[in-house]
């Protein structure tokens, strides 16, 4: 086996305990700002690490780290997905070096990890999953570690992990308040639970199918200083740092720039995420973006605990199918509440059998069906008509329109009230796509030229032409003619610069809410949706 080979093993391992552990997580998280998405961070940063190095043909101990370092910074989500880029990075460094891996190299590797982690941090604070890494760097160190094997040290490792992830709420208020540990110092715990398992071959305990429910004090959080968190990439020569992280410093909190000259990776928590994006773009070449709105993550988590701790909420009653193109778009229809979804778009329709499958996979006592395209809704009203329980078609004719009815669905109200505030969104709702021309075609008085972008707005052609900003920006200027407040972008998995965009959206619309995700769906560089 390789030394790739190896890394990539032990990458997965620490990614399927987590991934086993993400909606835990999930629920955990009440800091730096209770939005519910740390496990989901952390699962999807460890995703990124996997898959890149699944496509890497690195050879050589410091090839490989260098692999899995630039790995951890570009695929690294939110708050926690960045600082946990930085942990590998410093341990990577060390373990990257010739010589043999052994328990000292471990524990070297451990503290470098460690002290990556705080430079990181602006202002470091204890009681999170810095508080966990310098306690595992200070285990390793321990004199009576000295002449163990790595496999012994790990499991030393899990166990003042545990240790140390009980004590975080001794050190943060806010986590002793709410009665919960951190949540980024649980989903690192779980990375190096992972790790140790696959080194020495024992399995790991089971998830618990129903964890605990959150406390009352756990659910009712106030929401963050600032809305929106902006994560982005800069690439380019000899890029300034420290610079940039002064500026972007005055536009909110939560900054981590981490990265080297060539590549740096942003997090921020603000209120003008176009002001940050325009820092990057002055900068370099910004990618990998991603603004999240906070406040509504933080209300959707609070409406999830609610349904497990009792006497407040009913118990489930309607489950949700969804029919999504994408990794980033089914990642997103999951963390809404879709209990089961289909791949499936413009170019692969899921059959009524398969459907149905999901339908009655579904652990809840009616179903509601969400098709997201005009060719799948006759498939899916076939399965409804077959299935054993109760099932309701939601008319969703793209992804864009089924994300904004899947917003109002609370798995503990009948299919009948979900139906209701669906019908309602889908009605308050327009969309928008961005595609590529396949043939020379007019529409709607449009000239449309084979390999040109192609901008619609409620299926109606609006511009065309070769310059992708040019389009995309008509297409958001239609659909906030109308005063429109809200605006959603799923970037396709060509991943377009948005960056013009986004500094249009700033400078013209002002007063609209931005929402930006990577769909990664194919065919459409770019889905819009304005409410």
């Amino acid at each position: 086996m390789t030394e790739l080979d190896r890394v990539r093993e032990l990458a997965r391992a620490g990614l399927s305990n987590l991934e086993a552990n993400r909606r835990r997580i999930d629920d955990l998280n009440v800091y730096p700002v209770p939005d519910g998405d740390t496990g989901t961070n952390l699962t999807l940063t460890a995703r990124a690490v996997v898959a890149s190095l699944d496509e890497s043909s690195a050879t050589g101990r410091a090839a490989v780290a260098k692999a899995l370092t630039r790995a951890a910074l570009m695929g690294a989500r939110g708050n926690s997905g960045v600082i946990f880029s930085q942990i590998v990075r410093g341990a990577a460094e060390v373990l990257g070096e010739p010589g043999t891996i052994d328990a000292l190299r471990l524990r070297r590797a451990i503290r470098g990890a460690s002290d990556a982690a705080y430079r990181a941090v602006r202002r470091p604070v204890e009681g999170t999953m810095l508080s966990v890494i310098r306690e595992l760097a200070e285990e390793a160190e321990r004199p009576e570690h000295a002449g163990v094997t790595v496999e012994e040290l790990l499991v030393a490792l899990v166990v003042r992990g545990e240790e140390a992830l009980a004590r975080t709420p001794e050190a943060l208020a806010v986590l002793r308040e709410a009665g919960v540990v951190d949540a980024g110092g649980a989903g690192l715990l779980e990375i190096v639970r992972g790790v140790a398992a696959g080194l020495t071959g024992e399995e790991l305990p089971e998830v618990p199918v129903e964890a605990p429910a959150a406390g009352i004090d756990a659910i009712h959080q106030e929401l963050s200083e600032f809305r929106y968190c902006t994560v982005f990439v800069v690439e380019g020569d000899d890029l300034d740092a420290e610079y940039l992280e002064a500026e972007l410093e005055q536009l909110g909190d939560s900054l981590l720039v981490v990265g080297d000259p060539t590549a740096l990776k942003v997090h921020v928590h603000t209120d003008e995420p176009g002001r940050a994006l325009q820092l990057g773009t002055g900068m370099g070449t910004i990618e990998g973006i991603e603004i999240a709105n906070m406040h509504k993550q933080t209300v959707q988590r609070s409406e999830r605990l609610l349904v497990a701790v009792p006497d407040l909420a009913h118990t489930l009653e309607t489950g949700v199918v969804a029919i999504v193109s994408g990794n980033g778009n089914r990642r997103l229809f999951e963390s809404y509440g879709a209990t089961r979804v289909i791949e499936g778009g413009q170019t692969m329709n899921p059959s009524t059998a398969e459907i149905l499958a999901a339908i009655e996979a579904t652990p809840a006592t009616e179903v509601l069906v969400l098709p997201n395209n005009s060719n799948v809704i006759l498939s899916a009203e076939q399965a409804a008509l077959h299935a054993s329980k109760p099932v309701r078609v939601i008319p969703s004719r793209s992804v864009q329109a089924g994300l904004a009815a899947i917003v109002r669905y609370l798995p503990s109200n009948s299919a009948a009230e979900n139906a209701e505030a669906m019908n309602e969104a889908l009605e308050s709702i327009a969309t928008g796509e961005v595609t590529i021309a396949s043939r020379d075609v007019s529409l709607d008085g449009i000239e449309v030229r084979r390999g040109s972008y192609l901008g619609l707005a409620d299926g109606a052609a609006v511009a065309s032409g070769a310059d992708f900003a040019d389009v995309a920006t008509a297409v958001v200027d239609r659909l906030l003619c109308e005063g429109r407040e809200v605006l959603m972008l799923l970037r396709g998995a060509d991943e377009p610069d948005l960056g013009p965009l986004l500094a249009h959206v700033q400078q013209a619309h002002p007063q609209v809410e931005l929402d930006v995700q990577d769909g990664g769906q194919p065919h459409y560089p770019l889905l819009l949706a304005a409410e």
